[in-house]
Formats: C-alpha cells, sequence, structure tokens
C-alpha cells in the first residue's frame, strides 16, 4: 500500500521567495527518486505565505530514503529558519 504525504509549510512573509524557492528545487530530484509515486508542490490561493507539497510513495521505507537524500537534507536546512510552521501527515488511504 502506498503512503501519502501532506506537508504543509507556513513561511514567515519576508522570506516567501526563498521558501518558494527551496521548495521548488527538491521537486525534480524527488521525482527522480525510485520509490516517489508523486511530488507536487502547490501554494494556498488564499494564504499566500503557505505552501503544500502533495507527495505519494511506494511505501515506508521510500519516504525514509527520501528524507535522507542530500536534495532533501538541503531543502530542511535552506527552510529552517524561515518558515513558522511546518506540519507533516502520513496518510493511508482507506477506500
Amino acid at each position: 500500500m502506498t503512503l501519502i504525504v501532506v506537508a504543509t509549510i507556513d513561511a514567515q512573509a519576508d522570506h516567501i521567495d526563498a521558501v518558494r524557492a527551496a521548495l521548488e528545487a527538491v521537486v525534480a530530484p524527488s521525482r527522480t527518486e525510485s520509490g516517489c509515486l508523486r511530488y507536487e508542490l502547490h501554494v494556498d490561493n488564499k494564504i499566500p505565505t503557505r505552501f503544500i507539497m502533495l507527495e505519494e510513495w511506494a511505501d515506508k521505507a521510500a519516504l525514509t530514503a527520501h528524507d535522507a537524500t542530500p536534495h532533501f537534507k538541503a531543502l530542511v536546512a535552506a527552510v529552517g529558519d524561515k518558515v513558522v510552521k511546518i506540519d507533516i501527515a502520513e496518510l493511508s488511504k482507506l477506500k
């Protein structure tokens, strides 16, 4: 069964461009990972400081491998002090 991840990233208002650039930079390399089935970056139309990453992974091991990649570690370092909050939901489809 695949694993769905919804990551909500709330950027500080004065760092929207930097957070967006860091998030955009991780999309292409993440999509090439063997366990990645979906990796999409979105912005909230009502809250311009909020970014949503919709991800689908083959399994938990694929997500764990993603978390260990250089591009993901670079993302974490780049946004660390530029965000208000990051919320990560790992979901399993029921039906």
